[in-house]
């Protein structure tokens, strides 16, 4: 049976989400920069590039970034977003060779999605293994506490010129979101709500040292009511 991030992740993601725009990713491409130590044309791995908008950020900024997603919709649509090399793939089985990266980003909450923390860790663990000596992690995730305090039960919006119905719950740890559309169709998204703690634990055991965290895209100090959970990591 498919994992529902294998089936989500196409037009109706896109159709769902149309607001996500390049302004934000230039904001938190700029973050990353001035956090870390990065020399001109470094290599960064993006891992769930998705529709590629950090892509363009990346390489505005003098970098050459490479792409990495499992939706086949996601990365067309990043074909067409920027210059980066596309690659189909799983984050749990990365095809990059080891210490090759400067920086290895996933951005946007693209992480959280699997069964298992033991699947999560392995992820962290890929990652961290195709960077270099002093090269850096940056992960970008939902902030658990404050997602926990404005959940939204549900609601009702548009995909595309359908109505969809929207409810969400917490769940064995996880964040569900049930989306039903009124011609029938029907898709649920399930992520982790892994907390700092957590994630730093992750990020040790591969070898890293947490450097430093945020709490939004314009880098304000972390703390339960921040919209970011953001960790700067460097492998030693």
């Amino acid at each position: 049976m498919a994992e529902w991030f294998q089936q989500w992740f196409g037009e109706e993601y896109l159709q769902l989400y149309p607001h996500r725009d390049a302004g934000e990713a230039a904001r938190l491409a700029a973050l990353v920069a001035a956090r870390v130590p990065l020399t001109a044309g470094a290599r960064i791995l993006d891992v769930g590039c998705g529709p590629g908008r950090h892509l363009q950020s990346f390489e505005s900024l003098g970098f050459h970034p490479i792409a990495l997603d499992l939706s086949a919709t996601l990365l067309a649509r990043a074909r067409h977003a920027a210059r980066a090399p596309l690659i189909r793939a799983d984050m749990r089985h990365l095809p990059i060779r080891p210490a090759s990266c400067d920086l290895v980003v996933n951005l946007f909450t693209s992480f959280g999605y699997f069964s298992t923390d033991e699947e999560h860790g392995s992820a962290i663990a890929e990652m961290a293994s195709t960077l270099r000596r002093g090269g850096w992690l940056v992960l970008d995730f939902l902030n658990a506490p404050a997602v926990a305090a404005n959940l939204v039960p549900q609601e009702t919006t548009l995909l595309g010129h359908t109505k969809v119905e929207i409810r969400r719950q917490i769940e064995d740890g996880r964040v569900v979101k049930t989306i039903r559309t009124e011609d029938g169709r029907s898709f649920v998204e399930r992520v982790r709500l892994f907390r700092q703690t957590e994630l730093a634990q992750m990020i040790a055991h591969a070898g890293l040292i947490l450097r430093s965290t945020a709490g939004d895209y314009e880098g304000a100090v972390q703390s339960d009511t921040s919209p970011r959970l953001i960790l700067f990591a460097e492998r030693m």
